[in-house]
């Protein structure tokens, strides 16, 4: 499968091929231990919602492909959403998109201290991720999030070029495309303390991680617990009450039984 593309109004063809037999990625380092911890959470809480569907691909740190004029190019977004796949597998480590299925909805990248490639629109050989989600894989979603500052950017697709889009009122993004809001949170979650990339539901309600949604079950059985407590002890001043009342009917000589 080929694309043609111009660029910069150079000729540019574009092949969706499979890796090369025995070809191994290249492991690229980690900036720092939050950036996994914040993918991870992303993935989380859509899993907890049940708004992962078998066909689709969400992957971390994890190698796109395309063949740019012959060359073979990989970047690996700290964060992606594929909607459908032609074949489900148990494990991958790359995907090449219109080969093996949709083109990426939404790719993230988190800022570090020493990286820059998410801003870099270079064009020539190895193009920079910016170019490259932008013109080579023309993915419609583009983010960038600074963990440090908890500033969020969202680039979408408009006429072949990002644009950056303004949150709401609350900071936040709405994607149609998922039917949720996507915006910036702080907190502390696996003793990490700091700003997190959050999902909201239309409604505005939070998609909860695991440890809150343990912690909200907890407080609600908590609260039926309390419900029910207060529900016996009023139960059982009723019973006393009446018990007194009859001990004291009695003692006046009249049975309880006879009154109406």
């Amino acid at each position: 499968m080929t694309t043609q593309l111009k660029i910069n109004r150079k000729p540019v063809e574009i092949t969706w091929e499979p890796l090369p037999a025995g070809f191994r990625l290249e492991d690229e380092p980690v900036e720092n231990t939050g950036q996994p911890l914040i993918a991870g959470a992303l993935r989380e809480s859509l899993e907890i919602a049940q708004r992962i569907q078998p066909q689709m691909l969400i992957a971390t740190n994890f190698g796109l492909c395309a063949t740019v004029n012959g060359e073979l190019v990989i970047k690996a977004p700290d964060w992606l959403y594929v909607p459908s796949v032609k074949e489900q597998l148990s494990a991958r480590n790359s995907y090449t998109p219109n080969l093996e299925g949709d083109l990426p909805l939404l790719v993230m990248e988190f800022l570090s201290e020493t990286e820059g490639g998410e801003y870099s629109v270079k064009p020539t050989y190895p193009p920079g991720k910016w170019f490259f989600y932008e013109q080579i894989l023309q993915v419609p979603i583009y983010v960038i999030f600074e963990p440090q500052a908890g500033l969020l950017e969202l680039y979408r697709l408009q006429n072949g070029k990002y644009e950056l889009e303004q949150p709401d009122e609350n900071g936040r993004h709405w994607l149609p495309e998922i039917d949720l809001y996507l915006g910036t949170w702080k907190g502390t979650k696996t003793d990490r303390n700091g700003y997190w990339l959050r999902w909201w539901h239309q409604s505005a309600a939070i998609l909860p991680w695991a440890v809150e949604q343990i912690e909200a079950e907890r407080q609600r059985a908590e609260q039926e617990s309390q419900r029910a407590e207060q529900e016996s002890q009023r139960a059982d001043r009723e019973r006393e009450e009446k018990e007194k009342l009859i001990a004291y009917l009695r003692a006046k000589g009249l049975d309880p039984n006879d009154l109406t």
